[in-house]
């Protein structure tokens, strides 16, 4: 009975061993494997040092809350959605591509955003596409956009503002406004769009440009009657100029 018990014993941990080893083996970092089909719910690559580059994740895994990555806050009020999150050398969130799409009590709404960040910044280019319909009625917008954003702009910055300015909020919503004109100022937060190309939400397909407050300054574009039109505005966005003249589309 004593050499059965040892000869067991002795092949439980022959078999661990061997366990073990393959798949130390299998799964040694400077091999290349492959897989016909993989499940997973989130993918961070990383760097040597470790160094998050990209994330892949679902809705359940997308990073926000209190999640940080490279040690750096994630912002707490962004929806969870799945797609992707690009960050650079320094380990700061430079872009990223998220989408969307369900059924609605009355319809549906879905969308896609694929954008690149000014460093530490926000958005600077954007890749957007809307598509909603309630009952009978559906509106489909999508657009490649460039922005301006504020000089001194940083993440982290941008995210104590809209705390503090957010908590400012609820007692007295007209001092929230002036502080974020202030921090504006300061040139701390803010950005508009100067250029757009595509489908507008008034349905109108062309070339958008704006000025450096986000009014628009000319338009050349298609409206929804297949009428080409070129439009010109003052800076309290009143048409100067349109041609061909409203005379000659009628």
């Amino acid at each position: 009975m004593n050499k059965e018990l040892v000869l067991l014993r002795t092949f439980a941990i022959a078999m661990a061993g061997g366990a073990i080893l393959l798949t130390s083996v299998a799964f040694k970092n400077n091999g290349n494997h492959h897989f016909e089909e993989i499940d997973v719910q989130r993918i961070n690559i990383v760097e040597p040092d470790g160094t998050v580059k990209m994330v892949i994740t679902n809705v359940d895994k997308f990073p926000n809350g209190d999640t940080k990555i490279n040690d750096r806050p994630t912002n707490a009020e962004r929806k969870k959605r799945s797609g992707m999150l690009f960050f650079n050398e320094e380990g700061i969130e430079c872009g990223g591509l998220i989408y969307d799409g369900a059924l609605t009590e009355n319809g549906h709404s879905a969308g896609l955003s694929m954008t690149f960040d000014q460093y530490d910044g926000d958005q600077v280019m954007q890749l957007l596409t809307t598509d909603s319909k309630q009952g009978d009625k559906r509106r489909v917008s999508s657009s490649l956009v460039f922005m301006d954003r504020a000089e001194k702009e940083t993440q982290l910055k941008t995210m104590e503002i809209m705390a503090e300015v957010q908590e400012l909020r609820k007692t007295d919503p007209a001092a929230a406004r002036a502080k974020m004109l202030e921090y504006q100022e300061q040139e701390l937060i803010g950005g508009a769009p100067r250029v757009m190309l595509g489908k507008s939400g008034s349905q109108n397909n062309g070339l958008f440009l704006f000025d450096d407050q986000g009014m628009p300054l000319a338009m050349f574009y298609v409206d929804q009657a297949n009428q080409a039109k070129l439009d010109f505005f003052n800076e309290k966005g009143e048409v100067l100029y349109s041609f061909p003249p409203a005379a000659e589309t009628n």
